[in-house]
């Protein structure tokens, strides 16, 4: 039995396919994933922003355990440089050139010939191999490509130290018998490990893929979500059902697959793809313990806060700390950090005690006293479930409205006694303000962070 290498391609292709780009937490999630389902490497994205990249993918190279780590080294030395420090703890990493051999791609894209072309495919592999041991060629848009190009393309890039040669089917439109001959005439031409990638455009990648195993391709490209790749489930299943009649197996663990994709598909955003700058610039943020004052106070205004100078030395303190256990924080943890180290106010409401009631069969009812100086406050009222009852019971005692701007609730222990954490921003004449409570109750901790915001609008107000 041949044992085909599949490489997980989901980081990438989803950053093709998405315009909102994905969230830290989700890009991390999905390298984890790929690694415990078994696949042999783990490719990540082109490098787009230097730092946020860089970022990102030294955290997903220090938790992938078993996989390689596979990164584009993009067009320069200096973009080589720049991917190997991304991934040179990982414990298998791989720099792969990625290049396109077609005359359009290469000419219309590169305005390169196709000599010019070999040049930079041979310089960039040798100078790859002086970093990594491990490098693969990438040969984009191959089944457009003139064949003897493609197979001199692929001896110059063995020949300056490439041990994976990669045909890319970009153009999805070749019939599974087209992959198989491109494969076979690359494996015949060079005695290395050949990959395929080929596309689902026609509803033909698990043919394809069966037909290049056939051909002699030592590995293949799959994802575990995408428009148009070889899908990661598919392909097991296939391996499964006719690994024995093709003689090949793989190292996925087949067993696990479909739930734990289908686990890991819900936890990423499915909105749909909203191009105002406010919703994919929230997205973006990504700071570190090397932030400045001057971006923590810019990324805290485009979540819609307007940091004093103490306020902004405060979040940025606390910031530097967490970021020394967590290494790297987005939007939301900022939020949570803003609530909890920002606009602090004198507690002008105490909470008192509350009791509430719910069930499926009726409204849920809260009823709340909260002290103010020296007088008792009680509010009760009825909502849409018990934390929106106690709130709307808490505007009772304050005689005031504020508009509910975000809720955020979240576990930060674990086990049945969890600690649970409640985000709340308010909003009054157009100004936020958040706050932040704990308990292992998770009504209360509700209650907690929206008196905490209350006092901070009470004390501005004052």
């Amino acid at each position: 039995m041949k044992r085909i290498n599949i490489t997980d391609i989901t980081l990438k292709k989803l950053s093709q396919d998405r315009e909102v780009s994905l969230l830290f937490r989700e890009k991390t999630a999905i390298a984890a994933c790929a690694d415990s389902l078994g696949v042999d490497a783990v490719e990540l994205a082109p490098i787009k922003n230097t730092r946020e990249d860089t970022i990102i993918y030294k955290t997903i190279t220090q938790n992938i355990s078993s996989a390689k780590v596979v990164i584009p080294v993009g067009f320069t030395k200096e973009d080589v440089d720049i991917a190997y420090e991304c991934i040179k703890d990982a414990k298998f990493p791989r720099l792969q050139v990625e290049l396109p051999v077609s005359t359009v791609q290469m000419e219309y894209i590169y305005h390169l010939k196709a000599d010019k072309m070999l040049e930079k495919i041979a310089e960039l592999t040798a100078y790859a191999k002086t970093l990594c041991d491990d490098i693969e060629f990438a040969a984009l848009d191959a089944t457009r490509a003139d064949v003897d190009f493609l197979i001199n393309a692929a001896k110059e890039a063995k020949s300056n130290g490439a041990n994976i040669i990669t045909i890319c089917d970009d153009a999805g439109i070749s019939l599974p018998e087209e992959i198989a001959e491109l494969a076979k005439s690359v494996k015949d031409a060079v005695d290395t490990s050949v990959y395929v990638q080929v596309s689902d455009h026609i509803s033909m990648a698990v043919a394809s893929a069966i037909a290049a195993i056939n051909a002699g391709a030592d590995g293949l490209k799959c994802a575990m979500a995408s428009k148009d790749a070889l899908i990661l489930g598919e392909l097991s299943d296939a391996i499964k059902a006719r690994g024995e009649k093709i003689c090949a197996e793989t190292n996925l663990k087949d067993t696990k697959i479909h739930a734990s994709i289908s686990d890991l598909l819900e936890n990423i955003s499915h909105e749909s793809y909203d191009s105002q700058n406010t919703v994919s610039e929230k997205k973006k943020i990504l700071l570190d313990s090397e932030t400045t004052l001057s971006q923590v106070a810019q990324a805290a205004q485009i979540l819609g806060y307007d940091l004093s100078d103490e306020d902004c030395g405060n979040v940025h303190k606390a910031l530097v700390q967490v970021c020394e256990k967590k290494g790297a924080v987005g939007s939301k943890e900022l939020e949570a950090i803003i609530a909890s180290s920002a606009q602090q106010a004198p507690s002008t409401y105490h909470l008192e005690n509350y009791t509430t009631s719910c069930g499926n069969l009726t409204s849920s009812m809260s009823q709340i006293t909260l002290k103010c100086g020296d007088e008792i406050l009680s509010g009760v009222s009825i909502g849409d479930g018990p934390i929106d009852s106690v709130f709307r019971a808490i505007e009772q005692c304050v005689g005031h409205h504020y508009e509910l701007d975000d809720f955020q609730v979240q576990a930060i222990t674990e086990g049945k006694e969890a600690l649970g954490s409640a985000l709340v921003r308010l909003r009054n004449n157009g100004k936020l303000y958040s706050g932040n409570g704990t308990s292992t109750d998770i009504v209360a901790a509700s209650i907690r962070a929206y008196i905490n915001a209350l006092n901070k609008i009470v004390f501005e107000e004052v």
